[in-house]
């Protein structure tokens, strides 16, 4: 399964982003074959506007099955709810802590958006 994480920076020791659309990394993990993947946000991270519908079509692009982040505004969570991708909280830890924690299934879901934020 492929799970993709915000974070703050490419590695699984930075912490989670709290932010979905504006996150400085995603960090793309393959649970199936120990495969690890950052992509930077850069492009998304500094839109104007639109930087929760770009972020999930380019997590969407990647295939994976779940996102684990601090916060989905209103058009990221609806974007990757229509992609069938949920979304689980993981503010706080290490993108290492929140995808052991995601594995074991101790994360809590993401299952309202929050507030828009702006860039």
């Amino acid at each position: 399964m492929r799970v993709a994480v915000s974070s703050l920076g490419p590695t699984l020791d930075d912490r989670v982003d709290e932010h979905f659309g504006r996150a400085m990394w995603f960090v793309v993990a393959d649970t199936d074959r120990d495969g690890l993947e950052a992509i930077d946000n850069a492009a998304n991270r500094n839109a104007l506007q639109g930087a929760g519908i770009a972020s999930a079509e380019l997590i969407s692009e990647q295939g994976v099955a779940a996102v684990i982040t601090g916060h989905l505004g209103p058009k990221a969570f609806s974007a990757l709810g229509a992609a069938g991708i949920p979304g689980y909280d993981g503010a706080g830890m290490t993108v290492r802590a929140a995808l052991v924690a995601f594995a074991a299934g101790d994360l809590g879901a993401l299952d309202e958006a929050g507030e828009a934020h702006s860039g």
